[in-house]
């Protein structure tokens, strides 16, 4: 079981997690963020935002110059503290995006594949699509290495389309709500073992790791975790982990910002 007294880290996905889906609220969780600070419990957010939005969200949050893992793994944000580090400030693993885009652009126009990417619209349409303020929809809009989209097609459609982006090395990955395209060398579980594997450079010691996430793209998150919690999320196949066992994944009753507080009181209470 984990332990607030032993050295811990939290990997936290975002949308539909921390932040209540529909209305962004995270206050639910903000006791357990702060007893987390009081115990210098890194928690490094991971998401399919970008490392633009996550940095604002950061600091609303009050958790300090973290890493953070932003495009479902394709963009490691290091902590502020580690300047040394030949990575810093931020490691870019596989495509940038311009090449993304470049390729969905070329996909649709000659095989009319119907989808819509963030690319396309505006902050506005982005704000009334994920109940944003303008101001984090304008940075959802500046992908580094992803694309994020809405598909409009048939399942038949999205597995050939799914299977010319693993051709030309890229992979497609469900969120919550929508659909990401990025390099297949990145991945949320790549970036949360180089983070690991960072940290116990830097400190000598192996940090006991806890994940939290609600959607598929977030089962290779949790898969490499010590211990997991599967919030409720509105994703209608769920999550499908390696070890479902009790004794490493917690399913919540709630979903959002209550149910991350349903999964640290589940494991770290007694603590």
């Amino acid at each position: 079981m984990p332990d607030l007294q032993q050295p811990l880290i939290v990997f936290t996905d975002v949308e539909g997690t921390l932040l209540d889906s529909h209305t962004q609220l995270w206050q639910p969780a903000s006791d357990w963020l702060l007893r987390l600070q009081e115990h210098k419990v890194p928690v490094v957010l991971c998401s399919s935002k970008t490392a633009a939005e996550m940095m604002l969200l950061q600091k609303e949050l009050g958790l300090g110059l973290q890493p953070l893992i932003a495009e479902n793994g394709a963009v490691i944000q290091l902590a502020g503290a580690w300047r040394d580090d030949e990575a810093y400030p931020r490691l870019i693993t596989g495509s940038p995006h311009a090449e993304i885009e470049d390729v969905l652009q070329q996909l649709r126009e000659n095989d009319g594949y119907k989808f819509t990417t963030f690319s396309d619209v505006t902050e506005q349409q982005i704000a009334e699509w994920t109940g944003m303020n303008l101001k984090h929809a304008a940075l959802a809009r500046l992908h580094e290495a992803s694309e994020t989209l809405i598909w409009r097609d048939s399942d038949e459609r999205m597995a050939e389309f799914s299977a010319t982006l693993a051709s030309l090395g890229l992979q497609f990955v469900q969120g919550a709500r929508f659909w990401h395209v990025l390099d297949e060398r990145g991945g949320k579980a790549q970036a949360v073992s180089w983070l690991l594997s960072r940290y116990q450079q830097r400190e000598g010691f192996r940090r006991l790791s806890l994940g939290l996430g609600d959607g598929p793209n977030d089962a290779p998150l949790l898969d490499t975790t010590d211990y997991a919690v599967v919030v409720k999320g509105l994703n209608r196949d769920g999550i499908r982990l390696q070890d479902d066992t009790p004794e490493r994944a917690y399913h919540t009753r709630q979903s959002g910002p209550d149910g991350w507080r349903e999964g640290l009181d589940h494991w770290l209470s007694s603590s």
